[in-house]
């Protein structure tokens, strides 16, 4: 009885130890904390959790009194998709236009200086980067996420990224394997499907997370697609093909692998979370993440129970979990010298790019990210015109995107509206009067009424200057015509500076 029990215990703190669970607030609620002196070893944290770098500081010196070693997740991409600065916008730019600019060095540094900005924070595990090759142009969920539709390119960049986040002590999660750059379907809503083969998977898909393997990324999350290719009847977080034959095996992979968000409906609405994760784990998934739209107590208990259960019925050897909790473990001991008990911030000596490329380098790289064609004067009487598609759920809807509020602050009197889905050029027209427009738009190749829209503007308004704030797939037009290459608020302070001949 005594053995059994032993066995129980250990087996429900290794089923604790692999949940990444979210929580609601902006301070750790009493059962989280009671349920990491139970054995959880990790929380993810998303915008809701955040109000300040003091506040997230404060925060995981919370949960840092029940384990020094704890793990803080957080998907924090930089540019359009932003968890450290939600409420602002980015002060850095994301994957597309670090890949546009194709500086591997400001790369590494962009990724170093952001990596130490959370490790101050006391943030040890980044779910970042994106080593997707944006190889279909109308992808829902990737886009501007991905360095680019080159693979070499998206391999380069990968790894100097890796290299720069974990320079400042915050472990690097490469996602999404095996390539998520192909789909058509967002996988927060249904299961996408890639129907390539494997010399195409090879070639293109895995050459860069060979890279990031290379370079020595800590953690690498895994896609909720189906790869018929890889495995035809299971999508990849639950495919022991994917996760142990090609990731473990075949690519040499021995950290720790990280599922997506188990509550994506390519997950819940096929398997549900409490089977999909024990068929994650099983086959050779490490960590379930969950917490982004599922994050209270129940949930955690749900998931622990499960694989409980799983373990006593058979269904998931006991070795395998206690395996995906030592990973899960490793890990947590590799964060330590990074953030000490208490939560204390304790940067790295090389954590700070050299010189004046740590201050104020985000801008910096958004500048040279810039694709500008035509010219025009200085705009001094602008109206900001935004076209606003719907937010994928990965960027979130929360986040102020745009060049309206930095535009006002270089020209006084700007000003602005905003056009969801079915706006018309003479909407537009109407409320500007005799102002310029400035027409910014988001991936306007993916939809028709921003196309439309943007023509009918510039047949009507010649004048007119276009910003592209997502893929710049569509030929410029309009007398300026700027490329960002991504959304976050540094992208829109280099937009404006440009428009208004600054």
């Amino acid at each position: 009885m005594t053995v059994l029990a032993h066995r129980t215990d250990t087996v429900t703190r290794d089923a604790l130890a692999v949940l990444q669970p979210g929580f609601e607030g902006t301070t750790a609620p009493a059962w989280l904390l009671r349920r990491v002196g139970e054995g959880l070893t990790a929380v993810g944290l998303f915008g809701r959790n955040i109000a300040s770098p003091e506040q997230l500081a404060a925060l995981t010196a919370q949960l840092r009194t029940e384990r020094d070693d704890v793990l803080v997740a957080i998907d924090e991409e930089g540019g359009d998709v932003t968890r450290l600065e939600v409420r602002g916008g980015s002060s850095f730019p994301g994957n597309l236009a670090l890949g546009a600019v194709d500086d591997t060095g400001l790369t590494r540094d962009v990724a170093r200086e952001l990596g130490r900005r959370l490790a101050e924070c006391g943030v040890n595990l980044n779910w970042a980067p994106s080593a997707d090759v944006n190889s279909n142009p109308d992808n829902p969920v990737i886009g501007v996420r991905s360095f680019g539709a080159d693979t070499e390119l998206a391999a380069r960049h990968t790894a100097a990224y890796v290299e720069g986040l974990q320079a400042a002590g915050v472990a690097a999660c490469t996602k999404h394997f095996p390539g998520h750059g192909d789909t058509n379907v967002d996988s927060h809503h249904a299961l996408p499907r890639i129907d390539v083969d494997l010399d195409t998977l090879q070639a293109r898909e895995l050459v860069p997370f060979k890279a990031a393997i290379e370079a020595g990324t800590k953690a690498v999350m895994s896609a909720h697609i189906l790869v018929p290719a890889l495995d035809p009847t299971r999508p990849a977080t639950l495919s022991p093909q994917v996760l142990t034959g090609l990731l473990r095996k075949e690519l040499g992979y021995e950290g720790l692998i990280v599922t997506d968000g188990m509550e994506m409906n390519a997950i819940a609405g096929t398997y549900g979370i409490e089977r999909g994760s024990v068929l994650a784990i099983a086959a050779g998934a490490d960590a379930i993440c969950v917490g982004g739209g599922l994050a209270d107590e129940a949930t955690v208990l749900r998931l622990r129970d499960a694989l409980v259960a799983a373990v006593r019925e058979g269904a998931l050897p006991e070795e395998r979990l206690a395996d995906a909790a030592a990973r899960v473990r490793a890990l947590a001991a590799w964060t330590l010298p990074q953030t000490p008990s208490g939560g204390t911030p304790m940067a790295r000596p090389d954590a700070r790019p050299e010189g004046s490329r740590a201050s104020g380098i985000g801008l910096t790289a958004a500048r040279r990210a810039l694709a500008v064609t035509g010219s025009a004067s200085p705009v001094r009487n602008p109206y900001v015109a935004t076209l606003t598609p719907v937010a994928n759920i990965a960027v979130g809807d929360e986040t102020p995107w745009g060049v309206a509020g930095e535009l006002a602050a270089l020209v006084p009197g700007t000003a602005s509206g905003r056009y969801p889905e079915g706006a018309a050029a003479a909407d537009i027209l109407a409320a500007a009067g005799d102002r310029t427009v400035v027409a910014v738009v988001r991936d306007a190749h993916r939809h028709p009424w921003m196309t439309e829209a943007l023509d009918a503007l510039v047949a009507a308004r010649p004048d007119t200057v276009v910003v592209e704030m997502g893929l710049p797939q569509a030929a410029p037009r309009g007398a300026l015509h700027i490329a960002t290459h991504g959304a976050s608020r540094v992208c829109g302070r280099a937009a404006a500076e440009v428009i208004a001949g600054v």
